[in-house]
């Protein structure tokens, strides 16, 4: 057999002697061309944290001829306290793991396979934190500390704006924009960097603040402010359905707010004619761009915001009722994928996914086309949703046995396929909370973390695969793949 037909292409190109495979990417210090990064928590009796590497072609801890003695492959330097996620960035060749015990985001280094010092200026423990891809910013939710810190780190900037209740962030890929959510609430926020001319007129406390301002800080000599969304009629808030997370349409022109509705407490249309279900709401995301000077345009009317799409004549920024519930949403092209639970007439919550079609030239209504039942979980909890080969989305849950299956004895478990050519649903068998997904593209596998172990699954079928090789000692919490194509390939971001 050839050493390209044994290994495939990226590991044929280390197999074969090569130093380089996709994209120019030098082989790392490990010599892996494949790797899975897992964060695990624990490890020892006197280490709360590590990131360790596995290869993913051979599903194996060790060098496959044996080259290396060495047992495993940690990430030089990590010293973090309970990683928690990992902001996978292959692109950039890198990752940011955030830990919880000690609440620091580390920059790791694909390439070195080591870590950078832990990014400065993060106020405290984080609910919800991101870094932009180029690195410039991050943002990080303190809801113990009502605290949403914005940290340049290009001028070593850290800027603690005050919103209580403050617990996620949602960022766009293209860094420019960021939007925080309250728990409980029905508005979104949004941070802006200042002009020097603006630091000057805003310098003088609230009462020189713009419409619209919560918070500039620091209030003597003001670098970013943090906004509410208004309606630019009326300058009253616009009002959402208990939003927690926005995600991005491919062009990046457009906010698809996820309103958890009835999932997380609301149970009433805010306003007239915004549905009492969870929904999807559209938002242009230009008039919230932070960068200094690029934002455009304004916010859409109330009016407008809470109109229901019914027809692809609607006006934009229209909502889409989502009546099985909405946490959670992954965008792929012209599709959204929205993640969410019902509650049942026993009073237990059951899982389902909305299949709904993106605007498109002229139109602009979000279509639902389809409802499929997944796995139950904890309502409004942060669940995991990753595309991966042979056509499939993997969709992991937490607290899945306190959920309808569970209570009414019907097989369950925490993890979900589904075949998104024909929407098929299959509910693999309950290994704990699903936690992290790593979809190892082109080699038909996805690995797990469940039940603080790492378990690997092909895409092909579902089908279990030896995972005796890639257990860790400890909690594993979270995995990421990379060496994945694109940064699309991440659960968190």
């Amino acid at each position: 057999m050839s050493c390209v037909a044994a290994l495939g292409i990226a590991a044929a190109l280390a197999g074969c002697g090569k130093t380089t495979y996709f994209a120019g990417r030098t082989l790392p210090p490990s010599g892996l061309a494949n790797r899975v990064l897992i964060g695990i928590q624990n490890p020892t009796s006197t280490t709360a944290g590590q990131l360790e590497m596995v290869d993913a072609f051979y599903d194996i801890r060790f060098h496959y001829n044996s080259t290396y003695t060495n047992a495993q492959f940690p990430i030089a330097g990590y010293s973090g306290k309970l990683p928690t996620t990992i902001q996978n960035m292959p692109e950039e060749l890198l990752g940011a793991v955030y830990s919880f015990a000690d609440g620091s985001l580390t920059i790791i280094s694909y390439l070195k396979e080591s870590a950078q010092p832990a990014v400065a200026g993060v106020n405290g423990l984080s609910s919800s934190i991101f870094v932009t891809r180029n690195q410039r910013f991050a943002f990080a939710a303190n809801q113990a500390a009502h605290i949403l810190t914005v940290v340049n780190r290009t001028t070593n900037g850290s800027y603690p704006l005050s919103l209580p209740g403050v617990y996620r962030v949602s960022v766009n890929p293209g860094g420019s924009v960021a939007l925080a959510f309250v728990q409980n609430s029905n508005y979104i926020y949004y941070p802006r960097q200042l002009s020097a001319a603006q630091t000057i007129a805003y310098s003088g406390g609230p009462a020189t603040w713009p419409t619209g301002a919560v918070d500039c800080e620091p209030q003597n000599e003001p670098g970013w402010c943090l906004f509410q969304a208004l309606d630019p009629q009326t300058g009253n808030p616009l009002t959402f359905n208990r939003p927690v997370k926005a995600v991005f349409s491919a062009d990046g022109g457009t906010a698809y707010i996820v309103n958890c509705g009835p999932e997380c407490g609301g149970s009433t249309a805010p306003v007239p004619g915004f549905p009492a279900t969870a929904s999807i709401s559209q938002l242009p995301v230009a008039p919230m761009i932070f960068l200094l000077g690029q934002q455009s345009g304004s916010l859409p009317t109330q009016n407008t915001l809470s109109t229901v799409c019914a027809t692809a004549s609607s006006p934009s920024g229209c909502t889409l009722p989502t009546p099985g519930g909405a946490s959670n949403a992954l965008v792929d092209g012209s599709t959204l994928y929205v993640v969410g639970q019902e509650q049942m007439p026993d009073g237990y919550w059951g899982g389902n996914l909305t299949v709904a079609t993106l605007p498109a030239g002229s139109a602009t209504a979000m279509t639902a086309t389809a409802t499929v039942s997944i796995s139950d979980g904890a309502p409004g909890a942060v669940s995991r949703m990753l595309l991966a080969d042979d056509n499939t989305l993997w969709i992991g849950m937490t607290k899945c046995t306190n959920g309808e299956r569970a209570n009414n004895n019907q097989p369950y478990g925490c993890l979900t396929m589904v075949n998104t050519t024909n929407n098929a649903a299959t509910l693999l068998p309950y290994s704990g909370d699903a936690t992290g997904i790593a979809a190892v593209t082109g080699l038909h596998k996805i690995y797990t973390a469940e039940g603080g172990q790492v378990y690997i699954y092909s895409t092909v079928d579902g089908s279990s695969i030896d995972n005796q090789y890639v257990t860790v000692t400890g909690t594993a919490y979270d995995v990421a793949y990379m060496d994945a194509l694109t940064d699309d390939n991440n659960t968190v971001y």
